[in-house]
Protein backbone atom coordinates (compact mmCIF):
# COMPACT_ATOMS: atom_id res chain seq x y z
CA UNK A 1 0.00 0.00 0.00
CA UNK A 2 1.51 3.65 -0.93
CA UNK A 3 0.24 6.60 1.41
CA UNK A 4 1.10 9.67 0.07
CA UNK A 5 -0.20 13.06 -1.40
CA UNK A 6 -1.39 12.59 -4.31
CA UNK A 7 -2.64 15.25 -7.63
CA UNK A 8 -6.09 14.94 -7.38
CA UNK A 9 -5.94 14.52 -11.50
CA UNK A 10 -4.18 11.28 -10.54
CA UNK A 11 -6.36 10.27 -7.69
CA UNK A 12 -8.35 8.34 -9.20
CA UNK A 13 -9.30 5.23 -7.41
CA UNK A 14 -7.50 6.64 -4.15
CA UNK A 15 -8.68 5.98 -0.92
CA UNK A 16 -9.32 8.80 0.67
CA UNK A 17 -7.59 9.36 4.50
CA UNK A 18 -9.06 12.37 5.71
CA UNK A 19 -12.66 14.15 4.97
CA UNK A 20 -13.46 17.29 2.49
CA UNK A 21 -16.06 19.35 3.09
CA UNK A 22 -16.86 20.25 -1.09
CA UNK A 23 -19.74 22.60 -1.82
CA UNK A 24 -22.99 20.45 -1.72
CA UNK A 25 -21.52 17.32 -0.55
CA UNK A 26 -18.92 15.30 1.96
CA UNK A 27 -16.03 13.10 0.93
CA UNK A 28 -15.51 10.75 3.86
CA UNK A 29 -12.80 9.64 5.04
CA UNK A 30 -12.06 5.86 3.53
CA UNK A 31 -13.96 6.94 0.41
CA UNK A 32 -12.59 5.20 -2.54
CA UNK A 33 -12.16 8.36 -4.83
CA UNK A 34 -13.92 7.48 -8.81
CA UNK A 35 -14.11 9.85 -11.37
CA UNK A 36 -17.20 11.86 -10.08
CA UNK A 37 -15.36 12.70 -6.73
CA UNK A 38 -11.91 13.28 -8.57
CA UNK A 39 -13.94 16.39 -10.53
CA UNK A 40 -15.50 17.81 -7.54
CA UNK A 41 -12.25 17.50 -5.99
CA UNK A 42 -10.95 19.54 -9.02
CA UNK A 43 -14.06 22.04 -9.20
CA UNK A 44 -13.31 23.22 -5.42
CA UNK A 45 -9.93 23.82 -6.19
CA UNK A 46 -8.29 21.04 -4.52
CA UNK A 47 -4.41 20.27 -6.29
CA UNK A 48 -3.93 17.10 -4.23
CA UNK A 49 -5.18 14.76 -1.50
CA UNK A 50 -3.40 12.38 1.06
CA UNK A 51 -4.75 8.86 0.35
CA UNK A 52 -3.55 5.41 0.07
CA UNK A 53 -3.46 3.42 -3.14
CA UNK A 54 -3.68 -0.27 -3.02
CA UNK A 55 -0.53 -2.10 -4.40
CA UNK A 56 -0.64 -6.01 -5.82
CA UNK A 57 -1.70 -8.49 -2.84
CA UNK A 58 -3.03 -5.91 -0.63
CA UNK A 59 -6.61 -6.73 1.14
CA UNK A 60 -8.70 -3.72 2.05
CA UNK A 61 -9.65 -2.99 5.09
CA UNK A 62 -12.95 -4.44 5.69
CA UNK A 63 -12.41 -7.54 3.95
CA UNK A 64 -9.25 -7.79 5.65
CA UNK A 65 -11.05 -7.62 8.94
CA UNK A 66 -13.88 -10.43 7.85
CA UNK A 67 -10.63 -12.78 7.29
CA UNK A 68 -9.11 -12.32 10.13
CA UNK A 69 -12.85 -12.46 12.19
CA UNK A 70 -13.72 -15.39 10.53
CA UNK A 71 -10.25 -17.09 11.15
CA UNK A 72 -11.40 -16.56 15.09
CA UNK A 73 -14.95 -18.07 15.05
CA UNK A 74 -15.60 -20.29 17.51
CA UNK A 75 -18.98 -21.54 18.95
CA UNK A 76 -21.59 -19.48 20.92
CA UNK A 77 -20.12 -16.22 19.23
CA UNK A 78 -21.29 -14.30 16.57
CA UNK A 79 -19.47 -11.93 13.88
CA UNK A 80 -21.08 -8.55 13.20
CA UNK A 81 -20.63 -6.82 9.64
CA UNK A 82 -17.49 -5.03 8.98
CA UNK A 83 -16.77 -1.10 9.12
CA UNK A 84 -13.98 0.59 9.00
CA UNK A 85 -11.98 -2.09 9.50
CA UNK A 86 -13.70 -3.24 12.38
CA UNK A 87 -15.35 -6.42 13.30
CA UNK A 88 -17.29 -7.30 16.58
CA UNK A 89 -18.04 -9.83 18.30
CA UNK A 90 -21.25 -10.99 20.54
CA UNK A 91 -21.94 -13.98 23.03
CA UNK A 92 -24.89 -15.39 21.53
CA UNK A 93 -25.69 -17.00 25.46
CA UNK A 94 -25.17 -16.56 28.31
CA UNK A 95 -22.10 -17.91 29.73
CA UNK A 96 -18.29 -17.46 30.91
CA UNK A 97 -15.81 -15.96 28.93
CA UNK A 98 -12.37 -17.48 28.54
CA UNK A 99 -9.30 -15.85 27.28
CA UNK A 100 -5.87 -17.39 26.47
CA UNK A 101 -3.84 -14.11 27.12
CA UNK A 102 -0.35 -15.59 25.77
CA UNK A 103 -2.04 -16.81 22.50
CA UNK A 104 -3.91 -13.47 21.82
CA UNK A 105 -0.85 -11.59 22.65
CA UNK A 106 1.44 -14.15 20.29
CA UNK A 107 -1.52 -13.57 17.65
CA UNK A 108 -1.43 -9.62 18.35
CA UNK A 109 2.32 -9.60 17.84
CA UNK A 110 2.16 -11.10 14.30
CA UNK A 111 1.75 -7.42 12.25
CA UNK A 112 0.56 -3.89 13.35
CA UNK A 113 -1.73 -4.04 11.34
CA UNK A 114 -3.93 -6.71 12.74
CA UNK A 115 -5.51 -6.49 15.88
CA UNK A 116 -8.05 -8.52 18.57
CA UNK A 117 -8.75 -6.88 21.49
CA UNK A 118 -11.01 -9.02 24.53
CA UNK A 119 -12.81 -8.74 27.77
CA UNK A 120 -10.61 -10.01 30.58
CA UNK A 121 -10.19 -13.63 30.98
CA UNK A 122 -12.95 -15.21 33.13
CA UNK A 123 -15.75 -12.72 32.65
CA UNK A 124 -19.86 -13.76 33.08
CA UNK A 125 -21.64 -11.79 29.99
CA UNK A 126 -25.51 -12.10 29.01
CA UNK A 127 -26.67 -12.80 25.41
CA UNK A 128 -25.71 -10.06 23.37
CA UNK A 129 -22.65 -8.61 24.99
CA UNK A 130 -19.80 -7.46 23.32
CA UNK A 131 -16.68 -9.50 23.99
CA UNK A 132 -13.89 -8.81 21.37
CA UNK A 133 -13.36 -6.67 18.59
CA UNK A 134 -10.92 -7.19 15.62
CA UNK A 135 -9.55 -4.08 13.98
CA UNK A 136 -7.09 -4.01 10.97
CA UNK A 137 -5.21 -1.09 11.36
CA UNK A 138 -4.36 0.55 7.90
CA UNK A 139 -6.29 1.03 4.37
CA UNK A 140 -5.05 -2.90 3.32
CA UNK A 141 -3.46 -5.22 5.16
CA UNK A 142 -1.12 -7.42 2.58
CA UNK A 143 -2.62 -10.90 1.59
CA UNK A 144 0.54 -12.41 2.99
CA UNK A 145 -0.14 -11.30 6.27
CA UNK A 146 -3.49 -12.19 6.68
CA UNK A 147 -2.54 -15.70 5.85
CA UNK A 148 0.15 -15.93 8.76
CA UNK A 149 -2.78 -14.97 11.16
CA UNK A 150 -4.71 -17.63 9.74
CA UNK A 151 -2.16 -19.95 9.98
CA UNK A 152 -1.17 -18.89 13.58
CA UNK A 153 -5.01 -19.49 14.60
CA UNK A 154 -5.04 -23.00 12.31
CA UNK A 155 -1.94 -24.08 14.66
CA UNK A 156 -2.74 -22.77 18.48
CA UNK A 157 -6.52 -22.75 18.05
CA UNK A 158 -8.81 -19.64 18.79
CA UNK A 159 -7.50 -17.64 21.97
CA UNK A 160 -11.23 -17.47 23.08
CA UNK A 161 -14.51 -18.92 23.93
CA UNK A 162 -17.42 -18.82 25.63
CA UNK A 163 -19.09 -21.67 27.84
CA UNK A 164 -22.48 -21.35 28.35
CA UNK A 165 -23.63 -21.69 31.53
CA UNK A 166 -25.99 -24.70 32.46
CA UNK A 167 -29.19 -25.09 34.16
CA UNK A 168 -27.92 -26.68 37.10
CA UNK A 169 -29.86 -27.64 40.40
CA UNK A 170 -28.06 -27.02 43.61
CA UNK A 171 -28.71 -27.99 47.09
CA UNK A 172 -27.47 -26.03 50.51
CA UNK A 173 -27.22 -26.85 53.75
CA UNK A 174 -27.12 -24.84 56.49
CA UNK A 175 -26.08 -25.63 59.83
CA UNK A 176 -27.20 -23.82 62.95
CA UNK A 177 -26.14 -23.48 66.67
CA UNK A 178 -27.75 -21.96 69.82
CA UNK A 179 -27.71 -18.39 69.36
CA UNK A 180 -27.55 -18.36 65.51
CA UNK A 181 -30.10 -15.82 64.04
CA UNK A 182 -33.19 -16.46 62.13
CA UNK A 183 -32.34 -13.41 59.99
CA UNK A 184 -28.22 -15.15 59.64
CA UNK A 185 -29.72 -18.00 57.59
CA UNK A 186 -32.60 -15.98 55.52
CA UNK A 187 -29.79 -13.71 54.18
CA UNK A 188 -27.40 -16.66 53.56
CA UNK A 189 -30.65 -18.47 51.66
CA UNK A 190 -31.23 -14.99 49.64
CA UNK A 191 -27.96 -14.76 48.74
CA UNK A 192 -27.06 -18.07 47.21
CA UNK A 193 -30.26 -17.85 45.52
CA UNK A 194 -29.41 -14.96 44.20
CA UNK A 195 -26.14 -16.21 42.69
CA UNK A 196 -27.79 -19.64 41.48
CA UNK A 197 -30.86 -18.16 39.69
CA UNK A 198 -28.02 -15.52 37.97
CA UNK A 199 -26.55 -18.20 36.92
CA UNK A 200 -29.64 -19.88 35.15
CA UNK A 201 -29.59 -22.20 37.54
CA UNK A 202 -32.14 -23.56 40.39
CA UNK A 203 -32.09 -23.83 44.01
CA UNK A 204 -33.54 -27.06 45.81
CA UNK A 205 -35.47 -26.21 49.47
CA UNK A 206 -32.76 -25.27 51.48
CA UNK A 207 -32.04 -27.64 54.67
CA UNK A 208 -31.21 -27.10 58.22
CA UNK A 209 -29.58 -29.31 60.68
CA UNK A 210 -27.72 -29.04 63.68
CA UNK A 211 -23.49 -28.23 63.25
CA UNK A 212 -22.28 -31.36 63.06
CA UNK A 213 -21.23 -33.69 60.74
CA UNK A 214 -23.47 -36.57 60.92
CA UNK A 215 -26.22 -34.20 60.30
CA UNK A 216 -24.43 -32.39 57.97
CA UNK A 217 -23.58 -35.63 55.89
CA UNK A 218 -26.92 -36.85 56.12
CA UNK A 219 -28.34 -33.37 54.45
CA UNK A 220 -26.03 -33.69 51.67
CA UNK A 221 -27.19 -37.23 50.73
CA UNK A 222 -30.70 -36.11 50.54
CA UNK A 223 -30.13 -33.47 48.36
CA UNK A 224 -28.18 -35.72 46.03
CA UNK A 225 -31.04 -37.85 46.18
CA UNK A 226 -33.43 -34.52 44.93
CA UNK A 227 -31.18 -34.26 42.31
CA UNK A 228 -28.86 -31.89 43.20
CA UNK A 229 -25.96 -31.18 40.91
CA UNK A 230 -23.92 -29.36 43.53
CA UNK A 231 -23.84 -29.47 47.05
CA UNK A 232 -22.96 -26.57 49.36
CA UNK A 233 -22.53 -26.28 52.84
CA UNK A 234 -22.93 -23.01 54.95
CA UNK A 235 -21.42 -23.64 58.90
CA UNK A 236 -22.88 -21.92 61.28
CA UNK A 237 -19.14 -20.84 62.22
CA UNK A 238 -16.71 -20.34 59.69
CA UNK A 239 -13.92 -23.69 58.40
CA UNK A 240 -10.59 -22.87 59.81
CA UNK A 241 -9.56 -26.48 58.31
CA UNK A 242 -9.97 -29.54 55.99
CA UNK A 243 -10.72 -31.92 59.24
CA UNK A 244 -13.41 -29.50 60.23
CA UNK A 245 -16.96 -29.95 60.73
CA UNK A 246 -18.48 -29.07 57.61
CA UNK A 247 -15.74 -30.88 55.03
CA UNK A 248 -15.92 -34.26 57.74
CA UNK A 249 -20.06 -34.03 56.54
CA UNK A 250 -18.81 -33.99 52.76
CA UNK A 251 -16.35 -37.01 53.93
CA UNK A 252 -18.99 -38.68 56.07
CA UNK A 253 -22.06 -38.73 53.26
CA UNK A 254 -19.35 -40.39 50.98
CA UNK A 255 -17.51 -37.37 50.09
CA UNK A 256 -13.82 -36.64 49.64
CA UNK A 257 -12.17 -32.99 50.11
CA UNK A 258 -10.07 -32.06 47.02
CA UNK A 259 -8.81 -28.87 48.66
CA UNK A 260 -8.85 -26.33 51.29
CA UNK A 261 -8.61 -22.63 50.79
CA UNK A 262 -8.04 -20.42 47.72
CA UNK A 263 -6.06 -17.14 46.68
CA UNK A 264 -9.28 -15.19 46.40
CA UNK A 265 -10.26 -12.44 48.42
CA UNK A 266 -12.63 -12.16 50.32
CA UNK A 267 -13.27 -16.20 49.98
CA UNK A 268 -10.72 -17.66 51.19
CA UNK A 269 -11.41 -20.42 53.31
CA UNK A 270 -13.35 -22.21 51.04
CA UNK A 271 -13.49 -25.77 50.61
CA UNK A 272 -13.72 -27.56 47.35
CA UNK A 273 -14.84 -31.67 47.78
CA UNK A 274 -16.88 -33.96 45.96
CA UNK A 275 -19.69 -36.02 46.44
CA UNK A 276 -21.24 -38.92 44.31
CA UNK A 277 -19.29 -37.19 40.93
CA UNK A 278 -21.25 -34.06 42.00
CA UNK A 279 -18.96 -31.10 43.07
CA UNK A 280 -19.39 -30.35 46.99
CA UNK A 281 -18.46 -26.92 48.30
CA UNK A 282 -17.86 -26.08 52.14
CA UNK A 283 -18.66 -22.10 52.07
CA UNK A 284 -16.78 -19.46 53.06
CA UNK A 285 -18.46 -16.99 55.79
CA UNK A 286 -18.12 -13.99 53.24
CA UNK A 287 -20.88 -16.13 50.76
CA UNK A 288 -23.57 -15.40 52.86
CA UNK A 289 -23.22 -11.54 51.91
CA UNK A 290 -24.45 -11.14 48.09
CA UNK A 291 -21.05 -8.98 47.66
CA UNK A 292 -18.48 -10.74 45.19
CA UNK A 293 -16.46 -13.15 46.60
CA UNK A 294 -14.97 -16.59 45.95
CA UNK A 295 -17.68 -18.77 45.58
CA UNK A 296 -18.80 -16.36 42.39
CA UNK A 297 -15.35 -17.26 40.86
CA UNK A 298 -16.08 -20.63 41.12
CA UNK A 299 -19.72 -21.38 40.76
CA UNK A 300 -19.32 -19.52 37.40
CA UNK A 301 -16.83 -22.04 36.63
CA UNK A 302 -19.11 -25.12 37.91
CA UNK A 303 -22.23 -23.39 35.56
CA UNK A 304 -20.07 -22.84 32.69
CA UNK A 305 -18.59 -26.76 32.52
CA UNK A 306 -14.76 -26.13 33.25
CA UNK A 307 -13.17 -27.63 35.82
CA UNK A 308 -12.11 -26.50 39.35
CA UNK A 309 -9.93 -28.65 40.94
CA UNK A 310 -6.37 -27.83 43.31
CA UNK A 311 -4.48 -26.55 39.68
CA UNK A 312 -7.35 -24.32 38.73
CA UNK A 313 -7.97 -22.78 42.05
CA UNK A 314 -3.83 -22.30 42.52
CA UNK A 315 -4.44 -20.01 38.93
CA UNK A 316 -7.01 -17.69 40.28
CA UNK A 317 -4.76 -15.76 42.36
CA UNK A 318 -4.26 -12.88 39.31
CA UNK A 319 -7.30 -11.40 39.64
CA UNK A 320 -8.60 -12.77 42.83
CA UNK A 321 -8.35 -9.53 44.97
CA UNK A 322 -12.09 -8.87 44.63
CA UNK A 323 -12.28 -6.34 47.63
CA UNK A 324 -13.19 -2.50 47.07
CA UNK A 325 -13.74 -3.70 42.98
CA UNK A 326 -17.01 -3.27 40.83
CA UNK A 327 -18.04 -6.53 39.82
CA UNK A 328 -19.46 -7.10 36.59
CA UNK A 329 -23.37 -7.75 37.29
CA UNK A 330 -24.83 -11.30 37.23
CA UNK A 331 -25.69 -11.87 33.44
CA UNK A 332 -29.51 -13.38 34.25
CA UNK A 333 -29.79 -10.33 36.96
CA UNK A 334 -33.51 -9.81 35.72
CA UNK A 335 -33.85 -13.36 36.64
CA UNK A 336 -33.64 -12.87 40.08
CA UNK A 337 -36.24 -10.38 40.51
CA UNK A 338 -33.69 -7.85 40.36
CA UNK A 339 -34.54 -4.23 38.68
CA UNK A 340 -33.38 -3.30 35.02
CA UNK A 341 -30.57 -0.96 35.40
CA UNK A 342 -31.51 2.79 35.05
CA UNK A 343 -28.69 2.53 32.11
CA UNK A 344 -28.00 -0.16 29.33
CA UNK A 345 -24.67 -1.85 28.46
CA UNK A 346 -24.42 0.37 25.54
CA UNK A 347 -24.35 3.99 27.57
CA UNK A 348 -27.18 5.25 25.19
CA UNK A 349 -31.22 5.73 25.68
CA UNK A 350 -33.90 5.70 23.51
CA UNK A 351 -36.38 8.69 22.79
CA UNK A 352 -39.31 8.08 21.00
CA UNK A 353 -40.91 10.86 19.70
CA UNK A 354 -45.07 10.37 20.16
CA UNK A 355 -46.06 14.48 21.04
CA UNK A 356 -47.16 15.55 17.69
CA UNK A 357 -51.45 16.52 17.01
CA UNK A 358 -51.33 13.89 13.92
CA UNK A 359 -52.78 16.28 11.97
CA UNK A 360 -52.27 14.25 8.57
CA UNK A 361 -54.53 11.46 9.87
CA UNK A 362 -57.46 13.82 11.54
CA UNK A 363 -59.96 13.07 13.57
CA UNK A 364 -57.96 9.98 14.11
CA UNK A 365 -54.56 9.82 15.94
CA UNK A 366 -52.35 7.94 14.51
CA UNK A 367 -50.15 6.24 17.20
CA UNK A 368 -53.46 5.03 18.93
CA UNK A 369 -54.90 3.26 15.80
CA UNK A 370 -55.22 -0.58 16.96
CA UNK A 371 -53.81 -2.95 14.39
CA UNK A 372 -55.27 -6.46 13.50
CA UNK A 373 -52.74 -7.71 16.34
CA UNK A 374 -54.22 -5.90 19.33
CA UNK A 375 -51.76 -3.25 19.50
CA UNK A 376 -51.82 0.58 18.79
CA UNK A 377 -49.09 1.54 17.02
CA UNK A 378 -47.03 3.32 19.46
CA UNK A 379 -47.38 0.40 21.79
CA UNK A 380 -45.96 -1.60 18.77
CA UNK A 381 -43.14 0.85 18.30
CA UNK A 382 -42.05 0.67 22.17
CA UNK A 383 -42.34 -2.75 22.11
CA UNK A 384 -39.67 -3.01 19.07
CA UNK A 385 -37.54 -0.32 21.06
CA UNK A 386 -37.56 -2.47 23.80
CA UNK A 387 -36.22 -5.74 22.34
CA UNK A 388 -33.23 -3.90 21.84
CA UNK A 389 -30.31 -3.30 24.40
CA UNK A 390 -31.00 0.49 24.41
CA UNK A 391 -31.88 1.80 28.04
CA UNK A 392 -33.43 3.78 29.27
CA UNK A 393 -36.31 4.03 27.03
CA UNK A 394 -38.02 7.78 27.37
CA UNK A 395 -41.63 8.31 25.37
CA UNK A 396 -42.20 12.17 25.22
CA UNK A 397 -46.07 13.06 25.08
CA UNK A 398 -47.67 15.97 24.70
CA UNK A 399 -51.16 15.98 22.00
CA UNK A 400 -53.48 13.25 24.07
CA UNK A 401 -51.02 12.20 26.78
CA UNK A 402 -53.05 10.37 29.06
CA UNK A 403 -54.35 8.38 26.30
CA UNK A 404 -50.53 7.67 25.01
CA UNK A 405 -49.69 6.34 28.51
CA UNK A 406 -52.64 4.32 28.83
CA UNK A 407 -51.46 2.54 25.93
CA UNK A 408 -48.10 1.92 27.07
CA UNK A 409 -49.33 0.65 30.58
CA UNK A 410 -47.19 -1.66 32.42
CA UNK A 411 -43.80 -1.22 29.73
CA UNK A 412 -40.72 -0.07 31.64
CA UNK A 413 -40.47 3.56 29.83
CA UNK A 414 -40.24 6.89 31.53
CA UNK A 415 -42.99 9.89 30.05
CA UNK A 416 -41.78 12.79 29.07
CA UNK A 417 -44.13 16.17 28.94
CA UNK A 418 -43.57 18.30 25.91
CA UNK A 419 -45.64 21.17 27.11
CA UNK A 420 -45.01 22.80 23.72
CA UNK A 421 -45.42 20.59 21.33
CA UNK A 422 -48.07 22.75 19.06
CA UNK A 423 -44.30 24.41 17.83
CA UNK A 424 -43.29 21.43 15.89
CA UNK A 425 -41.01 18.81 16.17
CA UNK A 426 -38.14 20.66 17.49
CA UNK A 427 -40.11 20.84 20.48
CA UNK A 428 -40.73 17.54 21.01
CA UNK A 429 -37.30 16.50 20.19
CA UNK A 430 -35.75 19.40 22.68
CA UNK A 431 -38.11 17.97 25.45
CA UNK A 432 -36.98 14.34 25.02
CA UNK A 433 -33.32 14.89 24.69
CA UNK A 434 -32.94 17.53 27.84
CA UNK A 435 -34.75 14.28 29.44
CA UNK A 436 -31.73 11.99 29.04
CA UNK A 437 -29.80 10.77 32.09
CA UNK A 438 -26.59 12.85 32.46
CA UNK A 439 -24.67 9.47 32.66
CA UNK A 440 -25.47 8.46 29.39
CA UNK A 441 -23.76 8.37 26.09
CA UNK A 442 -25.89 9.73 23.10
CA UNK A 443 -29.30 9.27 22.33
CA UNK A 444 -30.88 7.13 19.82
CA UNK A 445 -34.43 9.04 18.80
CA UNK A 446 -37.09 6.89 17.73
CA UNK A 447 -40.41 8.25 15.63
CA UNK A 448 -43.70 6.57 16.87
CA UNK A 449 -44.50 6.49 13.83
CA UNK A 450 -42.27 3.43 12.50
CA UNK A 451 -43.37 0.22 13.71
CA UNK A 452 -41.71 -2.21 10.81
CA UNK A 453 -37.98 -0.77 12.43
CA UNK A 454 -36.67 -3.91 14.63
CA UNK A 455 -35.01 -3.83 18.11
CA UNK A 456 -32.14 -5.97 15.90
CA UNK A 457 -32.30 -2.76 13.64
CA UNK A 458 -31.78 -0.41 16.32
CA UNK A 459 -28.74 -2.79 18.09
CA UNK A 460 -26.90 -2.48 14.68
CA UNK A 461 -26.97 1.18 14.77
CA UNK A 462 -25.73 0.88 18.46
CA UNK A 463 -23.31 -1.27 17.26
CA UNK A 464 -22.13 1.44 14.43
CA UNK A 465 -21.59 3.99 16.99
CA UNK A 466 -17.95 5.15 18.03
CA UNK A 467 -17.28 9.01 18.96
CA UNK A 468 -13.48 7.58 19.19
CA UNK A 469 -13.48 6.74 15.51
CA UNK A 470 -15.49 9.55 14.45
CA UNK A 471 -18.62 7.83 14.42
CA UNK A 472 -20.43 10.00 17.13
CA UNK A 473 -23.84 10.43 14.23
CA UNK A 474 -25.34 7.38 13.00
CA UNK A 475 -28.45 7.10 10.46
CA UNK A 476 -29.63 4.03 8.84
CA UNK A 477 -29.91 4.25 5.00
CA UNK A 478 -31.57 2.30 2.15
CA UNK A 479 -30.13 2.37 -1.22
CA UNK A 480 -28.43 5.19 -0.28
CA UNK A 481 -31.46 7.19 1.12
CA UNK A 482 -30.98 8.01 5.00
CA UNK A 483 -33.72 7.03 7.61
CA UNK A 484 -34.38 6.75 10.75
CA UNK A 485 -33.38 6.66 14.01
CA UNK A 486 -30.72 8.48 14.30
CA UNK A 487 -28.26 8.03 17.46
CA UNK A 488 -26.66 10.80 18.52
CA UNK A 489 -23.36 11.49 21.06
CA UNK A 490 -23.60 14.01 23.91
CA UNK A 491 -21.88 16.48 22.02
CA UNK A 492 -24.92 17.30 19.55
CA UNK A 493 -27.36 17.62 22.51
CA UNK A 494 -26.24 21.55 22.89
CA UNK A 495 -27.28 22.17 19.36
CA UNK A 496 -30.38 19.78 19.18
CA UNK A 497 -31.86 22.24 22.02
CA UNK A 498 -31.08 25.08 20.51
CA UNK A 499 -33.55 23.84 17.50
CA UNK A 500 -36.49 25.31 17.15
CA UNK A 501 -39.47 25.13 14.45
CA UNK A 502 -40.56 21.92 12.68
CA UNK A 503 -37.65 20.67 11.00
CA UNK A 504 -35.88 18.89 13.43
CA UNK A 505 -32.58 18.04 13.23
CA UNK A 506 -31.55 17.51 9.45
CA UNK A 507 -30.05 20.82 9.36
CA UNK A 508 -27.14 19.35 11.81
CA UNK A 509 -26.69 15.94 9.82
CA UNK A 510 -25.50 18.47 7.06
CA UNK A 511 -23.64 20.82 9.17
CA UNK A 512 -21.74 17.11 11.09
CA UNK A 513 -21.49 14.88 7.68
CA UNK A 514 -17.93 14.42 9.05
CA UNK A 515 -19.18 12.46 12.25
CA UNK A 516 -22.01 11.09 10.39
CA UNK A 517 -21.86 6.95 10.11
CA UNK A 518 -24.35 5.22 7.67
CA UNK A 519 -25.47 1.88 8.06
CA UNK A 520 -27.20 -0.27 5.53
CA UNK A 521 -30.01 -1.89 6.66
CA UNK A 522 -31.23 -3.47 3.50
CA UNK A 523 -34.57 -2.55 4.74
CA UNK A 524 -36.93 0.19 3.99
CA UNK A 525 -38.43 -0.04 7.22
CA UNK A 526 -36.23 2.83 8.13
CA UNK A 527 -37.59 4.94 5.35
CA UNK A 528 -41.47 4.45 6.10
CA UNK A 529 -43.34 6.36 8.62
CA UNK A 530 -47.40 5.99 8.73
CA UNK A 531 -49.12 9.18 8.98
CA UNK A 532 -52.28 8.99 6.55
CA UNK A 533 -55.05 6.61 6.21
CA UNK A 534 -53.55 5.92 2.45
CA UNK A 535 -49.95 4.72 4.29
CA UNK A 536 -52.00 2.13 6.67
CA UNK A 537 -53.10 0.48 4.11
CA UNK A 538 -49.40 -0.29 3.00
CA UNK A 539 -48.78 -1.78 6.12
CA UNK A 540 -48.04 -5.86 6.21
CA UNK A 541 -51.44 -7.39 6.47
CA UNK A 542 -51.35 -7.83 10.51
CA UNK A 543 -49.78 -4.60 11.47
CA UNK A 544 -52.89 -3.06 9.47
CA UNK A 545 -55.85 -1.46 11.63
CA UNK A 546 -58.31 -3.87 12.90
CA UNK A 547 -61.24 -2.23 10.77
CA UNK A 548 -61.72 0.46 7.90
CA UNK A 549 -60.41 3.36 9.89
CA UNK A 550 -58.78 1.88 13.35
CA UNK A 551 -59.60 3.00 16.72
CA UNK A 552 -58.30 6.64 17.64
Amino acid sequence: MIFAAFAVDDAEGVVLAHSHRLPGRVLKKGLVLDRDAVAALRTAGHVQVIGARFEAGDVAENVAAEVFATALSSAGLSRGRAGTGRVNIHADAAGLFVVDAARLSRLNGIDEALTAATLADQVPVAAGDMVATIKVIPFAVPQAVLDRAAAAVAEAGVPFALHPFRRLTVGLVLSQLPGLKESVIEGTIAATEARVVGLGGRLLPPLTCAHAETPIAAALQALRRDGADIVLVAGASATVDRRDVGPAGVVRAGGRILHFGMPVDPGNLICLGELDGAPALVLPGCARSPKPNGIDVVLRRLFAGLPVGPDDIARMGVGGLLKDTEARPLPRARAAGKPEPVLGRAGVAAVVLAAGQSSRMAPYHKLLVTDRGGKTMIARVVDNVLSSGVRPVLVVVGHRAAELQAALGGRPVSFVAAADYAEGLAASLKAGIAAVPPEARGALVCLGDMPLVTGRMLDRLVAAYDPDEGRAIVVPTHQGKPGNPVLWDRRYFGEILALAGDRGAKALLERHAEEVAEVDMGDDAVLRDFDTPESLATLPAKLRPADELGHG
